[in-house]
């Protein structure tokens, strides 16, 4: 193992942000109990804002984003995990203050490592990333909630998105009625690739299902993704029972829905987190990942890339330019899958 490694650093110089592929020296990593050579990690929308200055996500720079991480144990000081094991470490702090997976070299608390799971290899788990916990989390949960297939269709916002994509790729799996709400056209990649029966734009979704305080009861559940009108929509089109999970806020941090659809058709919103969950729950999570809810094409929803290459990735994610989800590479004796 060389005394450096390659991580994209981003620096603050009189508020300004720039960000550079470095070497940085392993005498700078915090010391934890878990060191792992990362193999590859995966880009989300919160890895663009921390490495675009967003204190919301990252308070103290120099910094290396990348919330998301799966490789090998180098070294470690607990006994839960010795060298040469598989692992992957997505939410806690990893890539907010504690740096992250875009850097080749990761040093972490045992508590937030999981071993890989039998029928995952890294690559796969990368393709995933947060994106796909928090989308095996949302299913689960409709699951939990007693929906079935039989129950009626379910509507999945933000089709192209990571949690969205990767939802409506798992429900489709698993023998669900999609209906994806997207706003970009690309409609033979929802349907042919993630599997979605119909795609409905955001326009027309909200102007059919948002415009009164009740409307036609045409889902059984809903995954959203982006909340503002959509999320209120949703709530707004459940049948009786039904039941909608909700993980982001990209549209809007408000919720624009009076009482009745909860009080007059029972529904059910369910709140989603991935970072803060129990350890346990995570691994439960991505033993379905693994195996039942894996896409047999989940490779082909994403694009590969260099750490090179990130850079102009983060800067895609923020604009909303991006048609499939980044993994990053990190070494180049790894074979992709």
């Amino acid at each position: 193992m060389s005394r450096t490694f390659r991580a994209l650093m981003v620096r603050e110089s009189e508020g300004v942000y720039n960000t550079a592929v470095e070497e940085v020296t392993f005498g700078e990593l915090n010391e934890n109990d878990v060191l792992i050579e990362v193999e590859y990690s995966s880009v989300n929308y919160k890895d663009a804002l921390s490495a675009s200055g967003n204190k919301g996500v990252t308070r103290k720079f120099p910094h290396i984003p990348g919330i998301d991480a799966a490789g090998k144990v180098v070294s470690s000081k607990s006994g839960l995990f010795k060298e040469g094991d598989s692992v992957i470490v997505t939410g806690y702090d990893l890539g907010m203050n504690t740096w992250g997976g875009f850097g080749q070299y990761i040093s972490v608390p045992a508590g937030w490592v999981i071993r890989l799971p039998q029928g995952l290899t890294s690559f796969e788990a990368m393709c995933y990333g947060t994106a796909g916990l928090t989308a095996g989390i949302s299913v689960f949960n409709l699951i939990k909630s007693g929906l079935t297939p039989d129950n009626g269709k379910i509507v999945v916002s933000g089709a192209t998105g990571g949690v969205g994509s990767i939802s409506t790729a798992i429900l489709s799996k698993i023998g669900y009625d999609v209906v994806a709400i997207s706003g970009k056209n690309n409609n033979d990649y929802i349907k042919n690739t993630l599997g979605a029966s119909e795609v409905i734009s955001r326009e027309d979704f909200t102007s059919k299902y948002d415009a009164r305080a009740m409307s036609a009861t045409d889902f059984a559940g809903g995954i959203d993704c982006v909340a503002g009108n959509i999320l209120s929509g949703m709530i707004k089109s459940l049948k009786y029972g039904g039941a909608v999970t909700c993980c982001g806020n990209v549209a809007s941090g408000d919720l624009g829905t009076s009482t009745y659809p909860f009080i007059l058709r029972g529904v059910r919103l369910i709140g989603i987190d991935s970072v803060e969950q129990p350890l346990s729950f995570k691994e439960e999570i991505w033993s379905f990942l693994a195996n039942d809810f894996k896409p047999d094409f989940l490779s082909e929803m994403v694009q590969v890339i260099s750490i090179d290459d990130l850079k102009e990735a983060l800067e895609t994610i923020l604009k909303g330019g991006a048609e499939k989800r980044f993994v990053v590479k990190q070494t180049d004796k790894i074979l992709i899958g």
